[in-house]
């Protein structure tokens, strides 16, 4: 149960100590990459402007609890965590209706804190990352303390959710940023996203998804994971 995570990631072919090789053409579990930006998720401690259009009085600005929800003068306390800004927004307007008849509500984000990503396997600082602005790949791993001397430059991996809540995969070859050849390996990072830097072995991978990601977000091929409520650690 585990490891299923891991069993759909790579094509292990052969025992724990062969060399890694992992694919992005359709891999078993996940859907094709896309570079279409999914819709953002609201996160605990994320400021949002809640602005009602006929009472402009009730508009606010308020603050995601860490329990997910949020407090509102003419809705009271509303789950908000976790769907996307248009879900959320909807959930706002229905609890506004205990005091409003037709309560037409937009939603906004002033602030995102939950614009992290995860960072894992062979870099100095593995664990939780912000994401102040489309960054890519490599300021990811740089955040997160750099390569360790084992890493596995050429098929760095990237998980990200994709449709349905499905999760997309594919690998960034960072190889010619890193000896300054350049080249265009490198992938822009949305907020939600999973980097795993492995070794050449097969088994480092399949030890960071059973121990880190299956038992702590817990990763789900619903990709129903709050990356944001993850402990400040650096250690797996």
């Amino acid at each position: 149960m585990r490891r299923r995570a891991l069993l759909a990631l790579l094509p292990l072919a052969g025992c724990t100590g062969h060399e890694m090789s992992l694919s992005e053409r359709n891999p078993q579990g996940f859907l094709p990459w896309s570079d279409a930006a999914p819709e953002y998720r609201i996160a605990a401690g994320d400021r949002l402007r809640v602005s009602y259009l006929l009472t402009p009085e009730l508009n606010e600005v308020a603050l995601v609890a860490p329990d997910g929800q949020v407090a509102l003068r003419a809705a009271g306390r509303v789950e908000v965590a976790g769907p996307p800004v248009g879900q959320a927004e909807a959930r706002i307007a229905q609890a506004s209706r205990r005091f409003l008849t037709e309560p037409l509500v937009t939603l906004g984000v002033e602030e995102a804190a939950g614009s992290v990503v995860l960072v894992g396997g062979q870099v100095r600082n593995p664990g939780q990352h912000p994401l102040p602005a489309r960054r890519g790949v490599l300021e990811a791993v740089i955040r997160a303390g750099g390569f360790d001397p084992e890493a596995r430059l050429g098929e760095v991996v990237l998980i990200r959710r994709g449709a349905n809540d499905l999760p997309m995969l594919r690998t960034v070859d960072l190889r010619g940023f890193v000896t300054g050849a350049g080249g265009a390996g490198d992938v822009p990072l949305l907020a939600g996203d999973i980097v795993f830097v492995p070794r050449s072995r097969i088994a480092e991978v399949n030890l960071w998804i059973d121990q880190y990601v299956n038992r702590l977000i817990p990763f789900s091929r619903s990709f129903s994971y709050s990356i944001n409520r993850l402990p400040q650690t650096g250690g797996f």
